[in-house]
């Protein structure tokens, strides 16, 4: 028997929407077949962007969208991206498989497709191989309203208005694919190149400063205290690796239990990363000005056989939909630091929410969890906390159920549970402290190998979730093993 106690007096903070935010680099089948087809494709497009996609990732709510990169962002020219498509240069991607960009996906474009989401931006420059005044007249040519170089040769592209920034990256991974540079160094750097990012909008362009690899404690000490005073964000890069070896990190889909385990004690590291870094962070920023942006995270197997090892391409299984729900349930707890959260990738790449071939696409288990937990977006988390069983793995104890709890600004508190056991489902009591009107649930479950196919894309969805009882302000039930279940409870 699990118990999970609410009290919805106590609010713990707002859980901001960019917790649930994408990252879409120029990397394998990520843009180009994933996103972005060409106004000449056979395959259904507004400007360029597949339809289909469009409209899955607006049902899910995509909050913000990261690009172009990842590794790509500290070798990508933004001018070689803009004007007549016949025109912009091609290079060689060195970074993902040494394949030809031909550009056709620019600033332009990517704007498009931030509009036709509805969703915010988050622009990664480029400082590994870039220069100040590159990135200087980039922002002008973003956001500048006014008579300048820049503001001329964007009408002269066809867009009048400037558009508005949300969130500009100052450089990404600068301690390895982006200059391999020391933390003392990159600081410096950071104070630099952001000088440049001009306000140019009525809106604060929100400026996130490249942070730590992992357990890199040290970037974040130097990073903070020779350029906090400068940033509004500081990012952090976790992937969960079963294997912890990344030469042979193993298969997304053929895995036995103790694998299953050790991938989920691996993502709880995460909650480890998060309360270190912000301990380093609160010293140098008691009033938690600064977010923590965990823009990069998700699970990072071998590539799926028969495909370029550069592309990244990975399946998906009942396995991930559990690592996302871990993951979004801990930044959710942390939310008075975490101020976004990206997933890596947004199509066909690492821990992907859609996956393409042709004109054919699939929703993945990932996909769904983040549908699921849509409703935390904007609200305030409640107070909770949990008694459970733990399960014993070979690597340790991890708890059998993770949880996140909010409420929203209509009064309806939402309620995010996974049960982490492979075999065993777990009865289940959830003590809300105040009578309960109306419950609606809905549950993803499923073996944790199942997945979906571009033969079989249904194979794991979510459903109505019914079976459970209401006893005055007691809520019971039993989780399925392997199963992610979201409550709605409202007056």
């Amino acid at each position: 028997m699990a118990r999970l106690y609410i009290n919805p007096e106590k609010k713990k903070g707002k859980i901001h929407k960019e917790l649930y935010g994408h990252f879409s680099e120029h990397l394998g089948r990520c843009i180009y077949e994933g996103v972005y087809v060409g106004e000449n494709s056979p395959i259904p497009n507004t400007n360029g962007m597949r339809n289909d996609v469009v409209e899955a990732l607006k049902e899910m709510q995509i909050p913000v969208l990261r690009w172009p990169g990842g590794c790509f962002a500290d070798e990508y020219h933004w001018k070689d991206g803009i004007g007549p498509k016949e025109t912009r240069k091609r290079m060689v991607n060195t970074n993902w498989g040494g394949v030809v960009e031909d550009n056709s996906f620019g600033t332009h474009e990517y704007m498009e497709l931030c509009r036709q989401l509805g969703c915010e931006n988050y622009i990664n420059g480029n400082v590994g191989s870039g220069t100040v005044q590159e990135m200087a007249e980039w922002v002008e040519y973003l956001t500048f309203d006014g008579i300048s170089p820049m503001a001329e040769l964007r009408k002269e592209n066809g867009q009048e208005k400037p558009w508005q920034v949300d969130f500009f990256g100052v450089g990404n991974e600068n301690w390895g694919c982006g200059g391999n540079m020391r933390p003392e160094f990159y600081a410096d750097q950071y104070r630099r190149y952001q000088t440049y990012v001009k306000q140019h909008q009525e809106k604060k362009i929100y400026k996130i400063a490249c942070g730590p690899n992992a357990a890199d404690y040290e970037w974040t000490e130097k990073v903070m205290q020779i350029a906090g005073n400068f940033m509004d964000g500081l990012s952090l890069h976790y992937y969960t690796v079963p294997s912890g070896n990344w030469g042979q990190k193993g298969s997304a889909t053929e895995f036995d239990e103790e694998t299953y385990y050790r991938t989920l004690k691996k993502t709880l590291f995460m909650e480890e990363l998060l309360d270190k870094h912000t301990a380093i962070m609160d010293r140098y920023d008691p009033e938690k000005r600064i977010g923590l942006i965990v823009d990069e995270w998700g699970t990072w197997y071998d590539v799926e056989p028969g495909t370029n090892p550069g592309f990244l391409y990975q399946q998906n299984t009942m396995r991930d939909a559990m690592v996302a729900a871990i993951n979004l349930n801990l930044f959710n707890h942390r939310c008075d630091r975490v101020r976004m959260a990206n997933i890596a990738q947004l199509v066909n790449v690492l821990q992907a929410v859609i996956l393409t071939e042709g004109e054919r696409m699939v929703k993945t288990p990932t996909y769904h969890v983040f549908e699921m937990f849509k409703h935390h977006q904007d609200a305030e988390l409640l107070d909770s906390w949990l008694e459970c069983s733990e399960i014993e793995t070979k690597d340790g104890v991890i708890p059998q159920i993770s949880e996140s709890v909010s409420v929203n600004a209509d009064g309806e508190v939402h309620i995010t549970l996974a049960n982490l056991s492979a075999d065993k489902e777990c009865p289940m009591e959830i003590c809300l402290q105040e009578a309960a009107g109306k419950v609606r649930g809905e549950i993803l479950t499923g073996e944790i190998h199942q997945m979906n196919t571009f033969t079989e894309p249904e194979t794991v969805k979510k459903e109505a979730f019914t079976a459970f009882t209401v006893e005055g302000d007691v809520l019971k039930f039993t989780m399925p093993p392997c199963s992610v279940i979201h409550f709605a409870v409202s007056e």
